[in-house]
């Protein structure tokens, strides 16, 4: 299966909750004749929305890959969820993926999850463009979503097209088109066709002078990055559409700007173009830098590979699929070719793993597509691997590299959950393992004493999806108790203690003094971070009596330690021979001495609430809020509505959407995001330690 690198694009369409994201998704599949008959979210048919708890709610839950040809080109997309507990989703997307759609809706504009999908891209550097979509709305509004993007992104959004008219039908000037500003021709779409006749025309008198302008915008954005448009624009000569491309393809490429385009996906309107746009602007898996990793065995050494199929193999698992027909695992191939019935090695388990089947993945269909090879650029589905979960790296077993692992955040609220039976105590432990697998920011623990089974992950939503696929999906009959908030600790002020080893252990005298400081220290990559000012041999030992001492129970610690900085000052070992048994005894009573003189802060959650709210209940909403211990951090209006934004502790959101639903009588909309964890004031804190 030899395919030309360029005749790939692996992208994602990503976007806040109800933008519309999984529509677009389906008249993509659609257009390209991947589908018969165009699915609709409402009710519940459309090809990545699979699970019958997406089905139910009309939302994206988990994010789902489909392959499809677009005139010549192959996409590789996956359709990732809007819902900030799911942001996990497509934060392992984004890894793997080449380039992204960003869907925004021309009514609601640029929101809270736009935000955060948008700097995700950021972080792995995803080139973009900008789908404004639902233009067929009442309030639906191009330039006010164009300016926003612009504005609260930080993105050069260089529009590409621009609408002709706005609003539903009934309007005087409903939408009804959209104007190509490359080649000035107005597009309209023949709603009796499903959209799949495009009539191709020219622009309407009355929209001349606005078409002219936004091109005229256009290429003086394209002006610096390239010298031959440069001089056609200068001398006012025609620049032409092809060169206009080839331009756009450059800058958006290296992620100095962001190609806009419009249209309305449920009605029908746009999509072609966009595809178009795909192969045209974003990037093949040949555009994108080599990928970089290290020598397991050296993590100094910095290795890379190229897209090429003839260099050593190697590939990134971004998720498991985990049910009792087994697990599927997706890989994004980096370099090399992969065949079925072969073997990987997974350097983080030290481990061979067996490739039993390859498969191009089509949502949640596990009819048989086999493949019998793989080649880079590809993304596929692995059957038969045992020990690999989300992050890690397969590669050839003879040219071993380790790639960076994806990072998720850390879980933010717990349930208990038991099952009503002691026999089904076992099933509810394997399928909660199953899902642990499945899912990186789900977490289940037990405690030894209690016997109590806790779940945690991203929010309220989370969980309930989670004990629903219990009761539904596995039949388990399962009570779970109110949710409760994933507090943390710090420490209050910096302390220097001593800790002491001196004993006689197998006829052996044990004998050693370690000397730390603990102090306070910003949020970082690592909770709690280990440095030490002696030889670079006594670090490890010090970090194995750290986490001896924080995976102990009954310290006084009762919730995880973060933001602490722990450095070795010193380490004397007395008339005795240095020993390291001795040495992490004295580092550990170091460290439990130095908790106890650093002092407790208990640490609470705080969620970022955005809240889109008509200006009436604005006074009810901000009451509700201040009730709450929020912190209203900024105010403005979007379209007809007002928008909150403040800082709230997660103890006091749950069940917020259904009261701010009921104090707008459904009118308002709320949506939030983990933000960082603040200080929890006296009465919070002393309900949990015995201070």
């Amino acid at each position: 299966m030899t395919r030309s690198l360029a005749d790939i694009r692996n992208i994602g369409i990503i976007a806040h909750i109800d933008a519309g994201k999984t529509t677009v998704t389906e008249r993509m599949l659609f257009y390209a004749n991947a589908i018969h008959r165009p699915g609709n979210v409402d009710d519940g048919t459309t090809t990545t929305d699979f699970d019958p708890e997406e089905q139910q709610r009309g939302i994206t839950i988990y994010a789902a890959c489909v392959t499809f040809p677009w005139k010549g080109k192959t996409i590789n997309l996956i359709d990732t969820p809007g819902h900030v507990d799911f942001t996990a989703e497509v934060e392992r997307s984004l890894r793997v993926l080449d380039g992204a759609v960003v869907v925004f809706s021309a009514r609601e504009g640029v929101e809270a999850q736009s935000e955060t999908v948008w700097r995700q891209a950021d972080k792995y550097k995803v080139p973009r463009l900008a789908f404004i979509n639902k233009l067929d709305r009442e309030g639906a509004d191009f330039t006010g979503t164009l300016e926003e993007i612009r504005n609260r992104l930080g993105s050069n959004a260089v529009p590409i097209q621009i609408p002709i008219g706005q609003g539903p039908p009934h309007f005087k000037d409903a939408f009804r088109g959209i104007i190509d500003l490359i080649e000035m021709k107005q597009m309209t779409f023949v709603q009796q066709a499903l959209g799949k006749e495009i009539v191709v025309s020219d622009i309407p008198e009355e929209m001349q002078l606005e078409a002219e302008d936004y091109r005229r915008q256009m290429l003086e954005e394209l002006f610096s990055f390239n010298d031959e448009l440069a001089s056609l624009v200068l001398e006012e000569s025609p620049v032409p559409p092809d060169l206009v491309r080839k331009v756009l393809r450059e800058a958006t490429l290296s992620a100095r700007l962001n190609p806009v385009l419009c249209g309305s996906a449920l009605d029908y309107q746009g999509i072609q173009p966009l595809l178009d746009a795909v192969t045209l602007y974003l990037p093949s898996p040949a555009d994108v830098p080599p990928v970089e990793g290290h020598d397991p065995a050296k993590p100094d050494k910095k290795l890379v590979r190229n897209p090429d199929p003839e260099e050593p193999f190697c590939g990134l698992v971004f998720k498991v699929l985990a049910d009792d027909h087994g697990e599927l695992h997706f890989v994004r191939v980096y370099s090399g070719r992969l065949k079925a019935q072969s073997r990987v090695y997974n350097p983080r388990v030290d481990k061979k793993e067996n490739c039993t089947q390859l498969r191009h993945i089509q949502a949640d269909r596990r009819e048989p597509w086999p493949v019998s090879d793989v080649e880079a650029g590809d993304i596929v589905g692995i059957i038969g691997l045992k020990a690999s979960v989300t992050g890690d790296t397969l590669c050839d077993p003879k040219d071993v590299i380790a790639l960076e692992s994806i990072t998720f955040p850390e879980t933010v609220i717990s349930m208990a959950i038991e099952p009503e039976s002691t026999a089904d105590r076992k099933k509810l432990a394997d399928k909660l393992e199953m899902l642990k697998r499945q899912d990186p920011t789900f977490r289940a623990t037990t405690n030894e004493e209690t016997g109590q089974t806790l779940i945690s992950g991203m929010g309220e939503l989370h969980l309930e999806i989670i004990k629903n696929r219990l009761l539904r999906d596995f039949k388990l009959n399962v009570k779970v108790r109110e949710p409760r908030v994933s507090y943390r600790e710090t420490v209050e002020k910096a302390a220097t203690a001593t800790g002491e080893c001196h004993r006689v252990q197998a006829g052996t005298t044990l004998s050693a003094d370690v000397t730390i400081r603990l102090e306070p220290y910003p949020e970082g990559e690592k909770p709690v971070t280990v440095e030490s000012e002696l030889p670079i041999e006594t670090l490890p030992i010090i970090s194995a009596a750290v986490n001896e001492v924080l995976a102990e129970q009954g310290q006084g610690r009762a919730f995880p330690l973060i933001r602490v900085k722990i450095t070795a000052l010193s380490a004397t070992c007395g008339e005795t021979e240095p020993n390291e048994i001795a040495f992490r005894a004295a580092a550990a009573d170091a460290f439990r001495k130095a908790l106890d003189a650093a002092g407790p802060v208990l640490l609470e959650p705080i969620m970022k609430l955005e809240v889109v709210v008509p200006d009436e209940y604005v006074g009810d909403i901000v009451g509700d809020l201040q009730q709450r211990r929020a912190i209203i951090t900024g105010t403005n209006t979007r379209g007809k509505n007002s928008v909150l934004e403040a800082e709230v502790p997660l103890a006091n959101l749950f069940g917020y959407v259904g009261a701010v639903r009921s104090l707008s009588q459904g009118r308002a909309s709320p949506s939030m995001e983990p933000r960082s964890y603040a200080a929890a004031p006296a009465d919070v804190r002393d309900q949990f330690l015995n201070w």
